[in-house]
């Protein structure tokens, strides 16, 4: 029987040292981690190998709710598997344990929140999208553009020996854009 982690960093450029350092701290002797893996993602392998790793009588650790599951119906239905398989739960964060009536009631209330606030977002989104399409403006990144006619301009233009800032005024375009034309010219002149 023991206390044992659970963290989740969404990118793999993300660490999860906060999340390992509060986990040691609640007392955890093993820690299991996924990197780059989606809350929303079915299947984590770290969580996979906890949750096969558990025995009864252990207690799962989290530094905050959303790092277990990014929707209120997986969490609470991960957490009653925890429960029935004689598993206790805790989040430090947000100060929830499972070993009591109180607790189970609370993290109920405090994911039914979070579900909803993530609804909320995702709608404010929607909405965002809609009114700019209404504007003509499309969500997303802009297209790579193939215009030939400005990427040949752009490097006419540099063998002139102007600076992509100037070639920019020019022709209409962000540096960046310039850029981009003339690696599309040196890709093209090959």
């Amino acid at each position: 029987m023991g206390s044992i982690g659970y963290a989740r960093v969404s990118t793999l450029e993300q660490n999860a040292d906060l999340q390992h350092a509060a986990l040691t701290a609640a007392g955890c002797n093993r820690i299991f981690t996924d990197h780059g893996v989606s809350g929303t993602t079915a299947s984590r392998p770290e969580l996979d190998k906890l949750l096969d790793h558990l025995r009864k009588g252990d207690e799962v650790v989290v530094w905050k709710l959303d790092r277990l599951g990014r929707n209120t119906r997986s969490l609470l239905a991960l957490i009653d598997d925890l429960e029935h398989r004689g598993v206790h739960f805790r989040s430090v964060t947000e100060g929830i344990s499972t070993t009591g009536p109180m607790g189970r009631a609370m993290l109920t209330v405090m994911s039914a929140f979070a579900q909803l606030d993530r609804d909320q977002l995702a709608e404010r989104t929607r909405a965002g999208m809609a009114v700019a399409a209404e504007h003509g403006r499309k969500a997303g990144r802009r297209e790579v553009t193939t215009d030939h006619d400005n990427v040949k301009y752009a490097w006419e233009l540099k063998a002139q020996g102007l600076a992509p800032a100037d070639i920019g005024k020019i022709i209409g375009a962000s540096r960046a854009t310039v850029y981009r034309y003339l690696s599309i010219g040196a890709v093209e002149a090959v």
